[in-house]
């Protein structure tokens, strides 16, 4: 199968590598740095599978017909990237790996629906600079369609290829499993405001009581939506419902654990390594789904509001909170116990 990647961040790059050593027919395209960087040194994969190098065809837009087009932009970025590669994907089937819920819809608006796969990467990935990223942990790949009654044959024949690169599970609720995985990266927030690794901000327990209140009014916010959340392969609904209801202190010392455990190499998310790169990241299609739904359920969530904001401060001013500036913040938006 001809593949073709736009995107060329942490997941689209380590997609690529791990395809084209699966012998793949895969191509790569992205930024101009990370273009010019891969041409010259190829890409180079290190972490949980080893270091690598890999060559791989790469240039700023795709060049020839792929049967499959994996979109690994930002969401934000999704519109611009079909737009500049559209007479070359119209005919493909087009799978998107975005974190929220978002992706599927703006691509419908250039692309056909029933070629629209949506996916959940449940493995993480570092951006180091352009050309290079670490491969921080395992995870499986999750597939369904974007919109509901298309039979399974494509997900089926689309797993025999991606399952040589990450294990598939097939889903025919997406949509509530994405809705989850919106939880589990909700955190990221807190290392994009502090300028740190997850394994330094969830060292602390105090910040770790953010992360439990996030979840809180989270839950809150979905139920009163009459979203129903489904369970993901190694990450239950439970895993939400169970901290939330245990007390604040408690439950952040067992959410700091499992955090400071989730790779050996720093781990930074994805809002600080596009602020990192010095690109706007994708909060307002994280916690900033939250907000949105809160507001057309009308009830409220302060907490990820003020959490959303702060992002924003950081992308704008180019400046780092401090853990005190944090915890005042979000303590005027909800009472952390």
């Amino acid at each position: 199968m001809r593949i073709g990647i736009i995107g060329s961040g942490a997941i689209g790059c380590l997609l690529a590598a791990y395809l084209k050593l699966e012998g793949q027919d895969v191509s790569l395209s992205g930024h101009p740095d990370s273009v010019e960087a891969i041409k010259r040194d190829g890409l180079e994969i290190s972490g949980v599978r080893g270091t690598f190098k890999v060559e791989i065809k790469v240039a700023e837009h795709l060049n020839y017909f792929p049967e499959l087009v994996i979109l690994a932009t930002k969401t934000q970025d999704i519109k611009e990237a079909i737009k500049d590669n559209l007479g070359l994907i119209h005919n493909a089937l087009v799978l998107t790996v975005q974190n929220g819920v978002q992706a599927d819809n703006i691509a419908a608006k250039f692309l056909d629906k029933e070629k629209i796969i949506s996916s959940i990467v449940m493995f993480g990935s570092t951006y180091l600079e352009p050309g290079r990223l670490v491969h921080n942990f395992e995870g499986p790949w999750i597939i369904g369609w974007a919109y509901p009654g298309k039979t399974p044959g494509d997900l089926e024949n689309l797993s025999r290829i991606l399952n040589k690169v990450f294990p598939v599970v097939i889903t025919e609720n997406i949509t509530g499993m994405k809705f989850l995985k919106i939880f589990a990266n909700a955190n990221n927030c807190l290392p994009a405001i502090l300028g740190k690794s997850m394994q330094e901000v969830f060292s602390d327990n105090e910040v770790s009581r953010i992360s439990i209140a996030i979840w809180k009014e989270a839950l809150e916010v979905v139920n009163a939506a009459g979203i129903e959340l489904v369970s993901l392969p190694n990450f239950p609904v439970e895993n939400i419902t169970r901290l939330t209801s245990l007390p604040p202190a408690q439950a952040a010392g067992i959410f700091s654990q499992t955090m400071r455990n989730l790779s050996k190499e720093p781990l930074y998310g994805s809002i600080l390594q596009s602020i990192m790169r010095g690109r706007n990241s994708e909060i307002d299609y994280i916690n900033g789904e939250f907000v949105r739904l809160a507001d057309q359920a009308k009830v409220s969530a302060p907490l990820n509001d003020t959490l959303v904001k702060m992002v924003h401060e950081v992308e704008k001013n180019k400046r780092f909170y401090e853990k005190a500036e944090l915890l005042e913040r979000a303590g005027k938006a909800v009472e952390l116990k």
